[in-house]
């Protein structure tokens, strides 16, 4: 696989962002459509942000196998070893529908709400894959190139610049820092526009998605183990994590029983007393 690390951290460094033309090839884009086609067309965002006439599909890694290997790719973890600390989390991973009339989403940055003063070195680090071509017209993700370096004052220079649409084929991959300002953009085309994001965090940071809850144990016992460490089965050193004092990948152990109702049962008392 040819993929240049130094090149794609450098744009990175200097832009906000990078893109990654050939992150699906043609037979993983037919899965990635035949997974989310379960799911889509059933319901619409629940605010501006959500977008009204956008449709998400959250925790994408409970619902396809295709979606592990994505979650795991090897260029985009390399990218995530450049700037994150090793052992990194997965923080979100969805799929996002814009349909036509959609108007563009409020620009924001993705690690906002880790509430440290800006400028930064970013807390995550974002992927949106292209299911469908990205364009100025659809929807496509629009950036302001180098708003990673601003300060707190980024939304009054957000208001008064000019965003860069995303324009990549289907397949293609966005890949950019936490702290990018970027928004959706408005879809005044005749078609949705599909794609997905994965973001992944420092390991001592909080997820946006509760995966522990969220993806059925049954389903993350059969995830290679990596991915169940990124789901947050796994410890920050030195206990960051813990599982009443265990580590947390017991819990995906045959026969697992809680060690709070195994230590009451065994002490005859009950829970709560």
């Amino acid at each position: 696989m040819n993929f240049d690390l130094d090149a794609h951290a450098s744009a990175i460094d200097r832009d906000g962002y990078t893109i990654i033309a050939d992150f699906m090839d043609a037979a993983r884009l037919a899965e990635v459509r035949r997974v989310l086609d379960f799911y889509l067309g059933s319901h619409s965002g629940r605010n501006p942000f959500e977008g009204r006439s956008t449709e998400r599909v959250y925790t994408l890694v409970a619902r396809g196998r295709v979606f592990w290997d994505i979650a795991l790719d090897a260029r985009v973890l390399a990218l995530c070893d450049r700037f994150l600390l090793p052992d990194c989390l997965l923080t979100a991973s969805q799929a996002i529908c814009i349909r036509p009339g959609e108007q563009p989403q409020a620009f924001h940055y993705d690690d906002s709400f880790y509430t440290v003063p800006r400028p930064r070195p970013m807390i995550s680090l974002s992927s949106i894959a292209a299911v469908d071509e990205f364009t100025a017209a659809n929807g496509g993700t629009e950036v302001l190139p180098g708003s990673h370096l601003w300060g707190d004052d980024w939304a009054a220079r957000a208001a008064a610049a000019k965003p860069l649409a995303v324009e990549m084929p289907a397949g293609a991959c966005v890949v950019f820092s936490g702290t990018l300002v970027h928004r959706g953009g408005a879809n005044r085309s005749n078609a949705s526009r599909l794609a997905f994001s994965n973001q992944y965090c420092q390991p001592w940071a909080r997820q946006q998605e509760n995966f522990l809850f969220g993806v059925p144990p049954q389903v993350a016992q059969q995830m290679p183990a990596r991915l169940q460490e990124m789901l947050g089965y796994s410890i920050y050193p030195p206990f960051m994590g813990q599982l009443t004092a265990s580590h947390p990948a017991k819990a995906l152990e045959a026969g697992y029983e809680n060690r709070v109702a195994a230590q009451a049962r065994a002490a005859g008392a009950r829970l709560p007393e």
